[in-house]
């Protein structure tokens, strides 16, 4: 027994026969193992709080429909060759009488577009919309050497109307409208001229409040009966 007790004390070794550094070993792997599960909690945290990011820049139910009408590429020459930049022209609506446009330029095209969208998003107006499908009545617009007119359809007619003055109509949510362009095809002078004929848009909920009148009573100023202005008067909701 005297022999045993000497023998650990010799060698540093424990009564069980295991080695003293082997225990130690296992005990500083144990001590990592710990120190990698923190860090695991700690990078388990960052993915956390990104995967909050990503739920915040999820788009939180009212998307707008974006349409690029046109991008512009232009160049600079300088000391060793030619620098590039690019414009773009983006409208922007809800679908629902809510539309804007905007211009933006960068170096490189996606930046220009998200410079556009964003401007659109800052400019956008209200349109009052006929059964929520055309125009409540006809219009002109002017811009430049641009010149349109829109007219308000029936049901099924369509949108007939030119590329960027479609993107405005499609992004405001008009089913049925027939414009006309003269002038320019400058797609800005086209857009800045359809949205001045559009802001120019009444509706007769609007007009009998400004005039202190029924709209039963505007409606019927038209030829229209008694009994057809009060179910079309009904029939407006904006």
């Amino acid at each position: 027994m005297a022999d045993e007790v000497n023998n650990t004390e010799a060698t540093g070794a424990p009564a069980d026969g295991a080695p003293q550094g082997e225990r130690q070993g296992r005990g500083g792997r144990g001590r990592g193992r710990g120190g990698n599960e923190r860090g695991g909690n700690d990078r388990g945290g960052g993915r956390g709080r990104r995967d909050d990011r990503n739920k915040r820049d999820e788009p939180q139910g009212d998307e707008l429909i974006e349409k690029l009408v046109h991008i512009n590429r232009v160049s600079k020459t300088v000391k060793g060759g030619k620098r590039f930049g690019f414009a773009a022209l983006v409208v922007v609506g809800d679908g629902q009488g809510r539309a804007g446009f905007g211009h933006g330029k960068a170096r490189e095209v996606p930046e220009a577009i998200s410079k556009a969208t964003a401007a659109a998003k800052k400019k956008m107006i209200r349109v009052p919309l006929k059964e929520g499908r055309t125009l409540h009545h006809d219009g002109t617009g002017h811009f430049g050497a641009g010149k349109v007119t829109l007219r308000s359809a029936p049901q099924g007619t369509g949108i007939i109307a030119g590329g960027p003055m479609r993107a405005v109509f499609e992004s405001l949510g008009v089913a049925d409208v027939v414009t006309k362009s003269n002038g320019t095809s400058n797609p800005y002078n086209m857009i800045r001229a359809t949205f001045e004929a559009l802001g120019e848009q009444t509706s007769p909920k609007s007009v009998a409040a400004r005039r202190g009148k029924k709209i039963a009573d505007l409606l019927g100023r038209g030829g229209a009966t008694a009994v057809v202005a009060e179910a079309e008067a009904a029939a407006i909701t904006e």
